[in-house]
């Protein structure tokens, strides 16, 4: 264990403990309040305890783990209004994606976007929903790398980890019809964007987005957190 911290250097240990429970976490395989074990994730990614403690307070801080001091660690479990609050800033930041995009014309990401409704209308008709999950992760992935600017990429991957997104969607797409109206408003926005129509993409893009925190709130929040709402 020793050796394979010393041969790939700490940093490069704490980066793989890192990324590796990042995506466990966003991926739904260590849930809402489940422990995270220093012992079993250093025997997981074949590290010592260092890297795996300074991964957790990293996660920590982009609010994806919670460390109780003397107790361990856990997976967080933002509360309704969090869930509520990281929507609104969702729907600014890919409403201002689509209108950027459309702005620049003919690029290679309006071409990924058309493969992916082709894909995405294919999920929807097999009522695939894991399949579709998948392809509105890159669907909206895509309006915001397309925008290209650097700032909003950083800001946008934060928000997304910290909704663990992933999750999000999958249970959003269990309400009924929800998979044939998130396809619909897909087409509409590219649409739109397709007919450099900044203002008209921006708006579609947000009320997207509005939809989607519905059909998410609606199926139960299933990030597990506190069920209060948010106040006026």
């Amino acid at each position: 264990m020793q050796e394979a911290v010393g041969l790939i250097g700490p940093q490069g240990a704490q980066e793989r403990v890192l990324d590796g429970v990042r995506r466990a976490i966003i991926e739904g395989r260590h849930l809402p309040g489940q422990p995270l074990s220093e012992v079993a994730l250093a025997a997981e990614h074949d590290v010592s305890r260092t890297p795996v403690r300074e991964a957790l307070k990293q996660l920590q801080i982009e609010g994806l783990v919670e460390i109780r001091p003397r107790v361990g660690s856990f997976v967080r479990a933002p509360s309704r209004r969090e869930v509520v609050e990281l929507f609104e800033l969702k729907e600014m930041l890919e409403g201002m994606g689509a209108r950027l995009l459309a702005a620049r014309g003919p690029v290679h990401e309006l071409d990924a976007l058309e493969e992916n409704i082709e894909r995405s209308g294919e999920a929807v008709a097999r009522a695939d929903a894991q399949r579709y999950a998948g392809l509105v992760h890159e669907f909206h992935e895509l309006i915001v790398t397309g925008a290209n600017n650097t700032q909003l990429v950083t800001h946008y991957r934060t928000l997304m980890n910290q909704l663990a997104y992933q999750r999000l969607v999958s249970a959003s797409l269990t309400r009924p019809g929800r998979l044939g109206e998130s396809l619909a408003e897909h087409r509409h926005v590219l649409d739109l964007v397709r007919g450099k129509d900044g203002i008209g993409a921006e708006f579609a893009m947000r009320d997207h987005v509005r939809s989607s925190e519905r059909a998410t709130l609606t199926a139960g929040h299933p990030l597990g957190g506190r069920s209060s709402t948010k106040e006026s």
